[in-house]
């Protein structure tokens, strides 16, 4: 693809920057405009900005102009696991995709669980990253689902609260961790996964894995849960967020929970909205957790995203070594990354095809995600200069080598795809550009 990663300030925070001749998408609409950008905030939106010899000039003719991509769910595997992957290198990879902000999860070591362990994370996030991070405090102590870390403490420093990897088994204590968000107006990301349920299956328990002779997991270790802590929620009015559903089930209970006024969000993946069980090839590339299940699930997600019971899309970007996923469906390590494709695929796949609409593309990849997690910033004059930018027409075939991520397992590879980012910046910096 020739991409370049440039310098996140190579440009001076005083130098403006002019995006001419691009159609903004934001709020729903699209509308033609020129942005200048100065002083990290965006300083005008115009139908014509005349710029001046000292401005920065990126001719935006025929591409998009967005508020910058938010991923609520990603791993940085900083501190811990650096020879996945680094805070350097996914924040590239998040720039490079076009994202401006994303949410680490916790699955670290140490875990998040204190200010003192959240504190190793933040320092390297000041020093090293390109975009914006936001982590997420654990739910427990070391993940381990029984003692609940302090939440007032932590709240101010996290995007919100998971032991992602690991579903709360212990209902008493889920519902105390509610209570203790609900106070401090905390969210709680859930992983749901019920552990007596999963059987040592690591595929969907499927057409495929009956054919191919795979332990499945079951649709029900997932949703069942969920099931659980929509009652904890409603008891405890907690604002509680559920991640990387993938279940026809998972989307009915969310849909009826909402009609209820209870307060809860959800994401999905972009895998789960564009392949089925019967996609899956014996390699480790496809394997991630919660699996990619049947095309009645898919179905149901993209109807649920269509809807508004789906709110958000987001990649579970989880990076491995080459060798941790390379021993097949049963041995490789789960989880697959996503940050370098992640609107690319939405937009080929369900903008292009007619399923969902450019603006709600937008919508469940950056502005929900602001919303929910109140995590500020828009497309508006004064507001910070988090911007993306996409070529609609460009196409492209997915090849791992090109990835800015030291992860390079996706099940898209080989994909041809359309919509390549051009240009991210983070606070009027240049994050990404392409060259």
């Amino acid at each position: 693809m020739g991409d370049c990663l440039v310098a996140f300030f190579m440009i001076d925070m005083d130098t403006r920057i002019i995006l001419k001749g691009g159609t903004i998408v934001r709020e729903g609409k699209q509308t033609k405009a020129d942005v200048a950008v100065c002083g990290g905030l965006i300083e005008r939106i115009a139908p014509e900005i005349v710029p001046s010899k000292e401005d920065k000039v990126f001719d935006c003719s025929d591409k998009i102009i967005t508020v910058g991509l938010v991923d609520l769910h990603v791993h940085l595997r900083e501190p811990g696991f650096s020879r996945k992957e680094t805070i350097a290198t996914g924040t590239a990879a998040a720039a490079h995709g076009g994202f401006t902000t994303v949410c680490s999860m916790p699955n670290l070591e140490p875990a998040p669980d204190t200010m003192e362990h959240l504190q190793e994370q933040l320092s390297i996030i000041e020093r090293d990253a390109v975009v914006k991070v936001l982590p997420y405090a654990t739910i427990t102590r070391k993940r381990r689902g029984d003692e609940l870390v302090d939440f007032p403490a932590l709240k101010p420093y996290v995007a919100g609260f998971s032991d992602d990897g690991s579903g709360v088994q212990n209902e008493e204590v889920m519902l105390a961790a509610m209570e203790q968000a609900a106070q401090c107006d905390g969210i709680i990301a859930a992983h749901c996964e019920v552990n007596e349920l999963l059987r040592k299956g690591y595929i969907h328990d499927g057409e495929y894995a009956r054919m191919h002779g795979h332990r499945g997991i079951c649709s029900e270790s997932e949703w069942a849960q969920i099931e659980r802590d929509i009652e904890l929620a409603a008891k405890t009015g907690c604002r509680y967020h559920v991640c990387h559903i993938s279940t026809k089930e998972s989307v009915a209970l969310i849909r009826k929970a909402k009609q209820r006024g209870v307060k809860i969000t959800c994401e999905t993946g972009p895998h789960y909205l564009t392949m089925c069980d019967m996609d899956l090839q014996e390699n480790g590339r496809f394997k991630m957790n919660p699996p990619i299940r049947s095309a009645e699930d898919r179905d149901a997600l993209v109807a649920g995203l269509q809807d508004g019971t789906i709110d958000v899309v987001a990649t579970d970007h989880a990076p491995h070594t080459a060798d941790e996923k390379s021993r097949g469906l049963e041995l490789s390590a789960m989880g697959v990354v996503g940050l370098e494709t992640s609107f690319a695929v939405i937009y080929t796949k369900l903008v292009k095809q007619g399923i969902i609409s450019l603006e709600k593309a937008i919508e469940v990849l950056a502005e929900a995600p602001r919303r929910i997690f109140g995590l500020g910033g828009a497309l508006q004059e004064g507001e910070a200069a988090d911007i993306a930018v996409f070529d609609l027409e460009k196409s492209y075939t997915v090849d791992p080598a090109t990835f800015l991520t030291m992860g390079r397992s996706t099940p898209f590879e080989g994909w041809e795809l359309q919509g390549e980012c051009c240009l991210t910046l983070v606070d009027g910096k240049i994050a990404y550009e392409k060259r």
